[in-house]
Parts: C-alpha cells; sequence; structure tokens
C-alpha cells in the first residue's frame, strides 16, 4: 500500500471543470469573460488574423527564453515550452517544443486559482513559480514553471507561463537525479506555487532562496530570469493585441480555438470505429539495486467521438520510476497531438476534453506523495505515451485516409546521464555539471509506408535539437571521441525503423575524477517495439571503459573507434547507478532506435542493400533478420528468395503451431483490412497474405497463431545486451506468425509472463460484420 502523508492532499491537482472552477473563484479576483454569442459571431477574417498573432506571441516568449537562457538544455536542447492560458488556466496556445509539459501546464494555474487567490493574492505584476509534480506545471522537481496573470481594466484577462528542465536542482543525485531514492525527501525540494515577481518586480529573498539549492546556481539563476523575461514579453505582446482588437474580441478568439480543436478532434474520433485497444509495457529496475521488473498497463476505448484511457492493472510505485498524474497526462498528450491532432491547431484546453483517464492512485504513473518522482517524465510517462501511442496506432491501422499517422514506438526512453565534476582548464578550478543530451537523437519508429528517421529526435520534443560537439567541448572539460549512428539499432520490419547514435567522451581538462549517475530503462525489457510483427529496436548500453588510458592512445596517434579498443575493462552501466569516471576512463552511450513495422521477410530487397551501403543495417542483420543475401553490393534475387524460404521454415520448426491441415481461406478481394497482416470478411477474419483463416468470430475472437519464445538474442543483432545483467525475471523473444505463410504477426522482448493483447482480435473494431 502507497504510503500518503496527512493533508498532502491539498498538494494535488486535477482537471476542474470550468464552470465549476469560474463558479468558486474568489471574490477577491474578477474574471474577464466572454458570451457565446460573441464567441459564435466573430468575424472569420478577424479569428484568423488574432489566431496567428497568438501565436507569434507564444514563438516569441519561446525565442526570448532561449536568448536569455544560459543552459545548453534549452539554447541546444530546447528542453523547454511555453503557453497562453485563458483566465481559467485552459491552454489556448502551446508550443511545438517538450509537448508532455503540456499536460501539466493547466494544473498548475487552476491550482492556483483555488488556493492563492486570497492569500498571497493574485494582481496585476505577479509572477509565480512552481516545480511541485503533484501540484503541475511540470512532471518533476528539474521541470520549473513560471506563470503570470495578465488582467485587463481590473479583470483576470489570461494567463502566460515558460517552463524549462533545470541542470541541477539538488537532492542527493547529480542533477537532481537519484538512483537510490526510495521517497522524494532523497531528491530536489518540490515547492508548490510561491510568488518570485510582485509589482513587476523580482523579489530578490524568493530568488536567492530558490538559486541557493543548486550545485549550479548560476545557470538557475539565469533560467529564473529568462522565464521572467518570456513571460513579460508574453504579457508586453497580448495586450498590445487586446489594444489593437479589444478584449472581448481576442478572449472570443481564445474560446474559439479551443472549441474548433475540441470539434475537429471529435469529428475525426467520430469517423473511426468502436472499440478497445490494450497495451502494456515494463521499466526494468526500479531503483539503485532493484533487479524487478514493472509493469504499465492502459485500455482504450473509443466511444462516439470520446477516448477513455484505464489504467488499472498497473503497478504499485516504486523507487525513482514514478509520476504524479500530471505525468501520466502529459504521457497522453505526448501521443494524442502528433498522431491524432498534427493537423489540428494545437489549442490543447480544447483537446483534452475529448479523453478522460481512469487510474488507481499510488502506481507508477499516478503516483502518490511522498513517491520519488526524478525520472518521471522520462520514465512512466513517457512508457505512457508509448502504448497509448500503441493502442492508438492500432485503432488508426484500419483507416485509409488516418493509416499514414500510424507509427511504430520511437526510441523508447531517455538514457540520462550526468556527469559532474572540477573544470580545471582555467586559472581557477571551477566545478561543472553536464546533463548529456545527446540522446536527443533518437530514432523515430517505423510507418506503414517509409521507414522511420534516423536519429530524428524525439517524439515528445518535435523541435528538439542535439548539442554541438564544440560547445560541449567549450563549456565542459570534455573530450568527444565519437558520436555516430549505429547500425541495426532500428527495429527491423517490413519498414526498418530509425536507427539511433552513440557517443563516448573522456575528461579532458580535469585531473580528478568526475562523479557519475545513469538513469535508464530499456536494457532488459524493450520499450521500442514494433507493430504489425515489426521487431523492437535496440536495447540501451552503458558502459564505462575503466581500464582505458585514451590520453595514451591520443598521443600515440591512435583514435579509438570502438569500445573493443579500450582492452576488457569495460564495466557495464546499471540502469540506474551512481559512479564516478577517472581520468583517462571513457564514458560510453548507446540510446534506443525506433521500432519497425511488418515483417522484416517482406522488405524490399533493394531497401536493404541500400540500408547496408549507408551503414544503417549490417551484412549479418541483412542475411539474419532480413533474409537478403547480396553479391558484391547488389541483391541476389534468386538467393534471397531461396534464404527467405528457409528462414520461414525454422520459424515453422521452432514454433508451437495450431492444426492448420483443412484450415480455409478467406477471399481476399472481398476483406477489409484490419492492419498489415490481418484482415476481416463477415465472421472470417485472414492473413493478408495468404488468406490462412485465423479466427471465425461465431465461435470466438482468438487468432489462432503460431507461438515461439527463445533467447531475446534470437530478435536480432539490434538486441545488445543480456536480460539476467539487469533483472531477476525471464525475458523472451516471442513471436506469433500466421501458421500458413509463416509472415510475422507479432514481435518483441518481453518478461516471459507477459499476457500480450495481440492474439485477441477483439481489439479490433469490428463493426459492420454480420452478427
Amino acid at each position: 500500500m502507497a504510503m500518503q502523508i496527512p493533508g498532502s492532499e491539498y498538494f494535488s491537482s486535477r482537471p476542474v471543470d470550468p464552470a465549476v472552477l469560474a463558479s468558486t473563484l474568489s471574490a477577491s479576483l474578477p474574471v474577464h469573460s466572454v458570451t457565446q454569442e460573441q464567441i459564435d459571431n466573430l468575424d472569420p477574417l478577424t479569428y484568423e488574423v488574432i489566431r496567428h498573432r497568438l501565436w507569434s506571441v507564444t514563438e516569441e516568449m519561446g525565442e526570448a527564453l532561449k536568448r536569455m537562457s544560459g543552459s545548453p538544455i534549452v539554447t541546444d536542447a530546447n528542453d523547454f515550452d511555453f503557453a497562453i492560458c485563458d483566465e481559467l488556466g485552459q491552454e489556448v496556445q502551446v508550443g511545438l517544443y517538450n509537448t508532455m509539459l503540456v499536460g501539466a501546464v493547466d494544473l498548475a494555474i487552476y491550482w492556483t486559482l483555488q488556493h492563492r487567490a486570497d492569500n498571497p493574492g493574485i494582481r496585476e505584476g505577479d509572477m509565480f513559480l512552481c516545480n511541485d509534480p503533484w501540484v503541475g506545471g511540470g512532471l518533476h522537481q528539474s521541470d520549473v514553471i513560471v506563470f503570470q496573470p495578465v488582467f485587463h481594466e481590473g479583470k483576470l484577462f489570461a494567463w502566460t507561463s515558460a517552463i524549462c528542465h533545470e541542470p541541477d536542482l539538488g537532492g542527493v543525485g547529480l542533477g537532481s537525479f537519484s538512483p537510490a531514492a526510495e521517497d522524494v525527501f532523497a531528491e530536489a525540494l518540490p515547492t508548490p506555487p510561491i510568488k518570485v515577481v510582485r509589482d513587476f518586480a523580482l523579489q530578490n529573498d524568493v530568488a536567492d532562496a530558490w538559486v541557493r539549492r543548486s550545485r549550479v546556481p548560476m545557470l538557475v539563476n539565469l533560467d529564473l530570469r529568462a522565464k521572467v523575461g518570456s513571460n513579460s514579453v508574453g504579457r508586453k505582446r497580448l495586450v498590445e493585441v487586446i489594444e489593437q482588437y479589444g478584449a472581448d474580441t481576442v478572449k472570443a478568439v481564445m474560446k474559439r480555438m479551443m472549441a474548433d480543436a475540441e470539434s475537429r478532434l471529435r469529428r475525426k474520433l467520430t469517423a473511426l470505429p468502436d472499440g478497445t485497444w490494450r497495451a502494456t509495457g515494463y521499466q526494468d529496475q526500479s531503483h539503485e539495486g532493484d533487479r524487478g521488473v514493472h509493469k504499465i498497463t492502459v485500455a482504450m476505448t473509443k466511444t462516439a467521438d470520446h477516448l477513455t484511457f484505464d489504467f488499472h492493472g498497473t503497478d504499485p510505485q516504486s523507487g525513482v520510476i514514478n509520476c504524479t498524474f500530471a505525468g501520466m497526462r502529459g504521457g497522453v498528450m505526448l501521443a494524442l497531438l502528433p498522431i491524432l491532432a498534427h493537423d489540428i491547431p494545437w489549442s490543447a484546453g480544447g483537446l483534452m476534453r475529448c479523453f478522460d483517464l481512469v487510474a488507481e492512485e499510488g502506481t507508477i504513473n499516478n503516483a502518490t506523495f511522498p513517491a520519488a518522482v526524478s525520472r518521471g517524465p522520462i520514465g512512466p510517462a513517457w512508457l505512457t505515451g508509448t502504448l497509448v501511442a500503441e493502442c492508438l496506432s492500432q485503432l488508426l491501422d484500419q483507416s485509409v485516409d488516418l493509416g499514414k499517422s500510424v507509427q511504430a514506438a520511437c526510441c523508447g526512453t531517455w538514457d540520462t546521464a550526468v556527469v559532474a565534476g572540477l573544470d580545471e582548464r582555467g586559472e581557477f578550478p571551477m566545478p561543472f555539471l553536464n546533463v548529456m543530451m545527446e540522446p536527443m537523437a533518437g530514432g523515430f519508429g517505423a510507418r506503414p509506408q517509409a521507414d522511420g528517421m534516423d536519429t530524428g529526435g524525439l517524439f515528445c520534443i518535435p523541435m528538439g535539437r542535439i548539442p554541438d560537439v564544440e560547445m560541449t567541448e567549450f563549456l565542459y572539460p570534455l573530450l568527444t571521441l565519437w558520436r555516430r549512428e549505429e547500425p541495426d539499432s532500428g527495429g527491423p520490419g517490413r519498414q526498418r525503423g530509425g536507427v539511433s547514435a552513440s557517443v563516448a567522451v573522456t575528461l579532458y581538462g580535469s585531473n580528478n575524477p568526475a562523479g557519475l549517475v545513469l538513469a535508464s530503462a530499456g536494457k532488459a525489457v524493450s520499450q521500442n517495439n514494433g507493430l504489425a510483427g515489426g521487431y523492437p529496436g535496440n536495447t540501451g548500453l552503458d558502459a564505462v571503459a575503466r581500464g582505458a588510458d585514451v590520453h595514451a592512445l591520443l598521443k600515440q596517434g591512435k583514435v579509438p573507434q570502438s569500445l573493443d579498443d579500450f582492452g576488457d575493462g569495460v564495466e557495464l552501466g546499471n540502469c540506474y547507478a551512481q559512479s564516478y569516471l577517472a581520468p583517462g576512463e571513457v564514458l560510453y552511450l548507446s540510446w534506443q532506435g525506433g521500432g519497425g513495422y511488418g515483417d522484416p521477410l517482406h522488405r524490399d530487397p533493394a531497401a536493404v542493400a541500400d540500408d547496408i551501403r549507408e551503414q544503417k543495417v549490417s551484412p549479418e542483420a541483412a542475411l539474419q533478420v532480413y533474409g537478403v543475401v547480396l553479391r558484391d553490393g547488389v541483391v541476389d534475387g534468386e538467393e534471397t528468395a531461396v534464404l527467405r524460404h528457409r528462414l520461414r521454415d525454422q520459424r515453422r520448426q521452432r514454433s508451437l503451431a495450431p492444426e492448420t491441415d483443412g484450415a480455409p481461406r478467406i477471399a481476399l478481394e472481398s476483406a477489409r483490412r484490419l492492419d498489415d497482416n490481418l484482415v476481416v470478411a463477415g465472421n472470417e477474419v485472414g492473413c493478408a497474405h495468404c488468406g490462412h483463416q485465423l479466427a471465425d468470430l461465431s465461435t470466438g475472437t482468438q487468432l489462432q497463431l503460431a507461438v515461439f519464445e527463445g533467447p531475446s538474442s534470437e530478435a536480432g543483432p539490434q538486441i545488445t545486451s543480456e536480460p539476467s545483467t539487469y533483472v531477476d525475471d525471464e525475458v523472451v523473444f516471442r513471436q506469433l506468425c500466421c501458421p500458413g505463410c509463416w509472415t510475422a504477426v507479432y514481435s518483441a522482448v518481453v518478461p516471459k509472463d507477459h499476457a500480450d493483447h495481440v492474439s485477441d482480435v477483439g481489439r479490433f473494431a469490428l463493426a459492420g460484420r454480420p452478427q
């Protein structure tokens, strides 16, 4: 049972009905609003002009934040976001940066309206600071929001906000990542909304108390002022729009923007079939010393124009792999925005009206205080988003028009590494702390008609960037030995998952060991799963070459090219670990690529040949996984056909298969697509490739598929780790195939006791079939 601190429910926020919130606001806080008639009577041209003006305001806020911040997390990697909200906190316009934060910004404003209106009050010229993930604004304590009320003629008109990830806010662990934490008291202190600006003046006492907690106070100080400046820009520009068009007109546009986003998403949902889709994923290890596997599971039900995400069955909160309700909601938005709303303006306040969240408290993606949550956004919130994306993709895969939005899992998780020590390059030694942002170059998941983007970024940060190597070496006493794409890191499939990369760094300009914190997942159990039989991408791998003397190698003119060049003293990093990096040693990080789509034995052999030439796929993987034979770089069609036949026969020999003699075939020409491998015709569900009947819906919804379970390495050379190094649970490569043509329908690296959902064809919407 999760421990609940008495009174801690005060520091928690949930979405509220705007009408209820408006009716309960303090009498001391008059608000500006408009009637439905004013919203309905907007001139279309005026609406579009003001809508785009509001978009430009948020863009200018983002540019102001980047120009004033000194943190590479903001200036290089774009891990931040901003928003304009209406008087009640509903998000009218959000940025294209860290979209998970969209699920939390409004929660902080709701809470402030409920608990700060009378004492200390909400007045013109105020700004509030918050990093309490139970209140909202951000997803863990390192996400710090500064938000301000904007008044017009004495009435609360709107809110603006700016938020970014801070490099360090204290706590036991470097960078405020505490791998051994069992509760929040070992992490950075969560701070509910406090006034950091009064009467347009920064409060030095509050600012000093805030900055004092950090190991890198200068950067946190700059970021604080950058967020204050960003909000100041937002207020100035918003007031200019109000003065030009009138407060009622601008507010009517804000309300219409949310209503339009809501109605467009509801129309899209209405056009899709009803049904329930399920997905389950895992976090391997929950804290330093743990060897368990921890589950998140979701059932997504689509009814008419509404979605419900039910997370019942998710494991209890544990270690550092927890997120609050804000994180769970942010994970849903991570998937919903690019998959369902990519062609809808991101007025998140309207989009979030189209779904409900159902979850037990005290679980790893709905944790209660005082759970440790430093891993929140890049652990359970991210996995929540990946699972929601899997459900949405299965829903959309049935639609000819919307199927282009289907995408296998992105890189699955963020590979956290924090290096901190003493920079001795100048006249006086100075402390440094670097949250390595190279894993920003993750591989995107494959689509039904396209490969995933190689090192394309992160699903949750559309505008994300990888840091500049030269700037990293300028700022920190680190030398980058290599940063490169890694072959085979993308999940094999008919469409290949995007490849990821690796980086190797060593201390350069520091003669003392540096502290090292590692925090990641996906080393034992895949978090970058494929779709429709596509294989998962690579597993993550972190290591320190202890026996290396890289400086001696460089003096000899030898430039290391791989871990093998450093000898036998390579120490693998656990998912969660605190360690060190000594001079001469090398830190190696290899993060995850995207999942594949469809059976890799259906991939165009010419595309595999291109992959080999571009070093996206190794010759070994071409033979073992794709079944493609090359002669002098040219596909040998005849031998490829023979090899693929042999690989399918191997699937047949190793699998437990249902009886297939006399199994009927369905007429493919009259069947309707369910996904890349399955079709339905009347009461019959069959293989889209050979027509083999896999289920008769008049007798049941279970697909009759052949099942194979073997070592995770059977998934291919992209599985670079041995699961037993990290967890005690048995982890297997599970593959389900059509027993007629041996096409892979499902391929995953999962715990042996994983209950997959693919065998139940009831997950598909079968409306319109004969009853």
